[in-house]
């Protein structure tokens, strides 16, 4: 291992981050994290902080899960490697699969297709999809419709389907046939409206508009979070999502939710779709699932795929990863599950998650930048920074980074996100370390 010095002098010279700048990871050197416990990770410097973004959304357990550390130093002695491409697989994926039905049997969800992450889950589900229509005799349903706001990862299918212009722009042209939606958020939406039931309404509407403007025999699936998560965590009405599955099957499109961040408990729920009592046809997993401890994913497949795909000689994916059912990601998952569930992560979820949101709201009546705090569904809660309240306009990058760095002088790692800061802290949170988030989160604002 390298020594400080040269860890520090060489932070940013060679290696290329995601979402940023190679002149800003050169400008502004990237924290160079060297340790973690329990929920905190520590500096180069040995400056430890509560993470309060958990790794990025995927570690619910905290970075002391030994039963999931001795699964992947086990596994790696008896199997480190073997693909699960036709004609060969392994005994962690088989059980994985077995539990995973088990797990997500409450959603209608009963078959898996390993990935190796996020991106990837939203990339299978889009080819599936496509695919599953074609099965059935209505190869014209190539189209995808999805939430502006919405994040579904980095593959050009993925950031077709993403809503968010920063994802999409530098790599244009992109997938043809991808639709977006307004996305049901309060604080900024085309509708001026404010009132979070009407505004499902109006987003609804717009859905059923653009389904009857494309025509429903070109469009494959519908995509979308539970809760937006990277756009800045945008709950819905309760009534959003059964409304979208509703349409969905009225057109015989599909409903994929994309549960990479809220699958596995962090909304206070077992998955986003329990959350709002819908029954998606697909949903894309990942994060969580190994606890960021291996780079691991999962989608999720309910009765019509199976209807269509299985005992059909024609339906061959021509579709997989070299680490498609990974064991060693297999067997990490497997005690990672068996964990969530012995701990019941939601309870504490939910727990600790409305101490967190009614801390944030708190905060934002003592400080004028913040004009919007949202969450109250498990550990997801944003703080939308703001130069003017009354006109909504966004806070620059240069304030945004000294609230970052004065949190986390005083105690808490955050993620900021053009103007959100966003939240999303590993599940085990105590009572103390939520209220070490909040105090960091004061002495951030109160730098500025």
């Amino acid at each position: 291992m390298k020594d400080s010095n040269f860890l520090k002098e060489n932070n940013g010279r060679h290696m290329w981050h995601p979402m940023t700048s190679p002149k800003d990871s050169h400008d502004n050197p990237p924290k160079i994290i060297t340790g973690a416990a329990g929920v905190s990770v520590t500096d180069i410097d040995g400056h430890s902080v509560v993470d309060a973004v958990g790794g990025l959304w995927n570690v619910n357990l905290g970075y002391s899960c030994q039963p999931v550390k001795d699964a992947i130093a086990k596994q790696l002695d008896a199997l480190p490697y073997y693909s699960t491409f036709r004609g060969t697989t392994n005994d962690a994926a088989i059980e994985l699969s077995y539990e995973l039905a088990n797990f997500f049997e409450p959603d209608g969800l009963s078959r898996s297709f390993f990935t190796s992450g996020g991106s990837d889950s939203v990339e299978t589900a889009l080819r599936l999809a496509r695919q599953y229509h074609k099965l059935r005799g209505e190869a014209g349903r190539t189209k995808f419709l999805s939430l502006k706001k919405g994040y579904h990862g980095t593959h050009i299918g993925g950031a077709s389907v993403n809503g968010n212009s920063n994802f999409r722009t530098a790599y244009e042209p992109l997938l043809p046939g991808c639709y977006h939606i307004p996305a049901p958020y309060t604080y900024r939406n085309p509708f001026n409206e404010t009132d979070p039931e009407r505004l499902a309404h109006l987003c609804v509407q717009a859905l059923e508009d653009e389904i009857a403007f494309q025509g429903a025999g070109t469009i494959a699936a519908m995509i979308m979070e539970p809760i937006l998560g990277a756009g800045g965590v945008i709950p819905p009405h309760k009534s959003f999502a059964p409304m979208v599955q509703e349409i969905c099957n009225k057109n015989g499109i599909l409903l994929i939710t994309d549960e990479v961040i809220t699958a596995y408990g962090r909304t206070g729920a077992w998955s986003g779709a329990r959350l709002w009592g819908i029954k998606p046809d697909m949903m894309a997993t990942a994060k969580a699932i190994s606890n960021g401890y291996f780079p691991f994913g999962a989608v999720m497949l309910g009765d019509r795929m199976v209807e269509v795909f299985e005992n059909n000689p024609s339906a061959k994916i021509a579709h997989g990863y070299t680490y498609s059912g990974h064991p060693v990601g297999a067997a990490a998952a497997l005690a990672c599950l068996a964990e969530t569930k012995r701990l019941n992560v939601v309870e504490n979820a939910a727990a600790r998650g409305t101490q967190l949101f009614e801390g944030c709201k708190s905060l934002m009546e003592k400080y004028d930048i913040i004009g919007d705090v949202r969450g109250g569904h498990g550990l997801m809660t944003a703080i939308e920074m703001v130069s003017d309240r009354a006109t909504k306009k966004p806070i620059d990058a240069d304030t945004a980074a000294i609230v970052f760095e004065g949190t986390y002088a005083a105690g808490a790692m955050v993620r900021v996100s053009g103007p959100n800061l966003i939240l999303s802290p590993p599940l085990v949170l105590t009572e103390q370390d939520t209220n070490t988030i909040l105090t960091a989160l004061d002495a951030g604002f109160a730098q500025v």
